[in-house]
């Protein structure tokens, strides 16, 4: 399961082993900036939507990145039993890659907070 974390002005995602195949990405951070809207979702297997490149076993488990051709581009590592959080970025200044990003962790309420105190901050 992927771990997220704020430092130095980044939001950082470390994915596990089988994430780190099948997202393509060991890592991957953005700058706080970036960050548009953090949400927590509780049902995350209905957030990615388009065509995807990656694992998805209904009800279970979508790992990938979805929105391939076209729509919002998403960076995705969720399971059905987790909830997630779910970050909306400006794509041009998170690097120019994501639009979304939603992982699955275990206490999603805390580190979408942690993360909203870190935007916070930026914006004052």
């Amino acid at each position: 399961m992927a771990t997220v974390w704020v430092d130095e002005g980044q939001v950082t995602i470390e994915f596990g082993r089988w994430e780190r195949f099948l997202t393509g990405h060991g890592r991957y951070a953005c700058p706080v900036a970036s960050v548009r809207e953090v949400r927590v979702a509780g049902e995350p297997l209905r957030v990615p939507r388009g065509a995807r490149k990656g694992l998805s076993v209904a009800g279970h488990v979508k790992i990938g990145v979805w929105g391939l051709f076209g729509g919002r581009r998403q960076l995705v590592s969720v399971t059905g039993d987790t909830p997630a959080v779910h970050l909306l970025l400006d794509r041009a200044a998170s690097g120019g890659e994501f639009d979304e990003v939603v992982v699955s962790v275990p206490d999603a309420g805390r580190a979408a907070a942690t993360i909203r105190a870190a935007v916070r901050a930026v914006v004052a």
